[in-house]
């Protein structure tokens, strides 16, 4: 018969064979993830990955950006004096690129010739009066200084001095009225302000106009501009605003219509961050738009790439390298290893990412398409795959 502590040995010495049986299992476990994967049996090898090499560098990233192509100047002409459309230029038509000064129409100015002559003959009568009360105040004073008297009169009426002012006031006003008149006359000969694209044209021959009635729509043809909202971020990677402002950094347009290219520069910053977006924008313009081999045309929507500022220990890799994880996985001796990172910038072609500092200086085999099935210490054939 078996005592009764013995039964409780037995079981104790059960529950020890256990807890030796899994401490066993798990020390085993750790230690073939922490050691490359055996050669198969049947003499397979390790099985191919898809690698890039990287190295820590310095990279400029660009920035990308989107807007719309506007015209320097967009202005709605008007009529600066009243009159009848008498004659309309050939060059005067919608669609039509004009110069600064190219005569667009005329107004009949029968009225306004007749206005200039009566300013000039008032002028010229204010001038006479003016010369006679000169005259008047010089006899004036020889006759004070040929009466003996000492001292000065006590009144200026006598050497004529105010009437001397009324007469040059009157002269003054003549030549003001004859400039305002020229000036009348002039605006009857409507000019383009600046080299333009005539868009619209509301007028016609015979059209009488009102000053301030519209003529037509315009917009300058010496620069493409668009506004470019930038997010603060994005800000980081490019240079200082006193470089930017410079007008030499560089941009390239392309149109999101037709891929078509211009070559413009950042014109100037903007210094205030929008109330809605809360991004601060760049303004980034293109000179004789309508004189390039591929015409730019105001209102093409474009998108912008700006050259970045470089950025110093960097990995430059495809997108694909980066796991869904956020891990970016490389070949060491052989074996896996991984690394979280995130990118520090981002464009079209590669995401640049920043590797621990025990990797710098090092070309290191870098995976371009990790899967969820690897396992860090997995003996892999590492395979050159060319730059996506």
């Amino acid at each position: 018969m078996i005592r009764p502590y013995a039964k409780w040995l037995v079981l104790l010495a059960a529950v020890g064979v256990l807890i030796s049986v899994f401490l066993y299992n798990g020390q085993k476990l750790r230690d073939q993830e922490s050691r490359p994967l055996p050669a198969k049996e049947d003499g397979g090898i390790a099985p191919d990955v898809g690698v890039i090499p990287a190295i820590t560098g310095s990279h400029a990233v660009n920035v990308e950006a989107f807007g719309a192509a506007r015209s320097r100047y967009e202005i709605t002409l008007t009529a600066q004096v009243s009159g009848q459309v008498s004659e309309l230029a050939s060059v005067f038509e919608s669609g039509r690129i004009v110069s600064k000064g190219d005569l667009l129409l005329t107004l009949e100015d029968s009225d306004y010739r007749a206005a200039l002559a009566s300013a000039e003959n008032d002028l010229a009568s204010a001038q006479v009066d003016l010369l006679e009360a000169e005259r008047e105040a010089e006899q004036a004073v020889l006759e004070w200084k040929a009466s003996g008297m000492t001292g000065e009169p006590d009144s200026p009426l006598v050497l004529h001095e105010p009437q001397v002012k009324q007469a040059q006031a009157a002269v003054a006003n003549a030549e003001a009225a004859v400039a305002s008149a020229e000036k009348n006359l002039a605006q009857t000969r409507v000019r383009a302000p600046f080299d333009a694209l005539v868009v619209s044209r509301t007028v016609s021959p015979g059209t009488y106009l009102q000053a301030g009635n519209d003529i037509a729509e315009l917009y300058s043809a010496d620069r493409i501009e668009l506004s470019l909202p930038i997010s603060q971020l994005d800000w980081q990677k490019l240079p200082g605003i006193e470089v930017l402002d410079n007008g030499q950094w560089p941009v390239n347009l392309v149109s999101v219509e037709t891929g078509q290219q211009w070559h413009g520069y950042i014109q100037r910053t903007q210094l205030h961050l929008d109330d809605t977006t809360r991004q601060q924008s760049v303004i980034a313009a293109v000179d004789r738009p309508l004189e390039q081999a591929d015409m730019l045309a105001p209102g093409t929507f474009l998108r912008a790439e700006i050259k970045g500022r470089e950025l110093s220990d960097l990995w430059r890799l495809p997108s694909s390298s980066l796991s869904q994880r956020g891990e970016v996985w490389y070949v060491n001796n052989g074996v896996l290893a991984r690394f979280s990172a995130g990118p520090v910038a981002s464009d079209e072609q590669a995401i640049y990412i920043r590797p621990p500092a025990s990797l710098y200086g090092q070309t290191v085999n870098v995976l371009t398409h990790p899967l969820s099935t690897y396992m860090p210490g997995m003996a892999v054939n590492p395979v050159e795959a060319s730059d996506e």
